[in-house]
């Protein structure tokens, strides 16, 4: 009762920061992506404006409304809470309140987005990702509803705004059908208004070249890896053409480009290995990108695979995929939960040696199988959804635990102490 009245108050307290102060609103939405489009948008305005950007994830109705004022939740704490009311309350009369607003906007359940939209409505809509088996799909009767409700994002928008989409998902793509607002997109597609090409990779991290209007632009991101991020780069580079910065300027950011936590960090490894910490959450779009990426590096792979939850009927199906591909790329799969026992099955059905293919319990039993198997020169991914809490198999294999609250997801004390 006391979190529903708190949570009320706080998204008044934001409806009215936003009245009163009238940023630019920015609001993303998609399966995956969401968080490091986030980064990558906020990295390249805040050069020219000021800016504030979700905190972590904060997607949710109460999360958004944190967002806006600059919060941070309190967990279970009320005179936390009561804290916060009292800083909203006087965040709405901030002289020095944000110019422009990036901001998260998740949809786990039907209707999640009307309710973001009623507090926050976007001037510009980003849409990252949503693939054929979105998250959260569980929820919603099928991956039709997900997109449907995910398009609310950019049928609130009006007729001045711009729509970011993203070229090369169908089903985002697609979005530019309901929206009255200006479409521009992004992809690696020849047809994307900003576009990526020359893409490649290294143990340093990622170049490609950004394309616009018959320039191009060298990026370089530095211990970032995936082509999953040069989409976030993309999205960023054309919300600031938007606002009219240039590519060279984009460029110049982009270099600042860092991905939070838990997704596809390059982490030393006990051993002298590598570690591709991916641990924040998973779904089925995700996690092949993950794979995709783990293929282009040389040497031994392990894939440390927990459950990807909420998918529903799709649970089966969406793991055995994921055993499929991983038996094409992975010298190992060491996997943790009962859904992953499917994709088990279907890497030994693939041809993949049994005995390097084994399920857990716990991560906690994965992280003590993976200490002796690995060797020098090896590369650990490790991926699954939040609840699996992945993120602790990294802790038992990075080479410095002491700075797993640097570089890990979920390092708060809330997390540390939840099971």
């Amino acid at each position: 009762m006391i979190k529903k009245i708190i949570t009320k108050i706080l998204i008044w307290e934001a409806k009215s920061a936003i009245a009163r102060n009238r940023p630019k609103i920015i609001g993303i939405t998609g399966s995956a992506g969401k968080s490091s489009t986030k980064e990558a948008i906020a990295i390249v305005l805040e050069n020219k404006f000021r800016v504030r950007k979700s905190i972590k994830s904060y997607n949710s109705e109460l999360g958004l409304a944190l967002a806006v004022l600059g919060l941070k939740t309190a967990w279970h704490s009320v005179a936390g809470w009561i804290q916060n009311v009292t800083a909203g309350f006087k965040e709405i009369f901030n002289k020095n309140f944000p110019k422009i607003l990036v901001l998260e906007m998740g949809a786990d359940r039907p209707k999640d987005l009307d309710a973001l939209l009623r507090t926050a409505r976007p001037e510009i809509g980003a849409v990252t990702a949503i693939g054929e088996i979105p998250v959260h799909v569980e929820f919603f009767a099928g991956p039709e509803e997900v997109a449907k409700e995910k398009s609310k994002l950019v049928k609130a928008l009006s007729a001045g705004d711009w729509a970011v989409l993203n070229y090369d998902d169908e089903v985002v793509w697609g979005m530019r059908e309901v929206t009255r607002a200006h479409v521009v997109s992004f992809g690696f597609g020849k047809g994307a208004d900003v576009s990526a090409s020359n893409y490649s990779a290294s143990e340093e991290g990622i170049t490609f070249k950004i394309n616009f209007d018959g320039a191009a632009v060298p990026v370089k991101l530095k211990n970032v890896f995936g082509r999953q991020h040069v989409y976030a780069a993309l999205a960023a580079a054309t919300v600031g053409l938007k606002m009219n910065l240039n590519l060279i300027e984009i460029s110049g950011t982009l270099n600042f480009y860092k991905p939070p936590p838990g997704r596809l960090q390059l982490i030393e490894g006990i051993k002298n290995t590598k570690i591709l910490d991916d641990s924040y959450n998973a779904s089925p779009l995700a996690t092949h990108a993950a794979l995709d990426t783990l293929a282009e590096f040389s040497g031994r792979k392990i894939f440390a695979f927990g459950d990807m939850l909420e998918l529903g009927k799709f649970t089966i199906l969406a793991h055995k995929a994921v055993g499929e591909r991983a038996a094409k790329i992975c010298d190992y799969f060491i996997t943790v939960g009962p859904r992953s026992k499917f994709a088990v099955e279907e890497a030994i059905a693939q041809g993949m040696d049994k005995s390097r293919v084994i399920n857990f319990s716990t991560c906690r039993e994965a992280a003590d199988h993976l200490k002796p198997l690995i060797e020098e020169g090896d590369l650990i991914l490790v991926k699954g959804s939040q609840a699996m809490r992945m993120e602790r198999v990294v802790e038992e294999l990075m080479s410095e635990p002491a700075r797993a609250s640097e570089l890990l997801c979920r390092q708060d004390e809330y997390w540390r102490n939840k099971e």
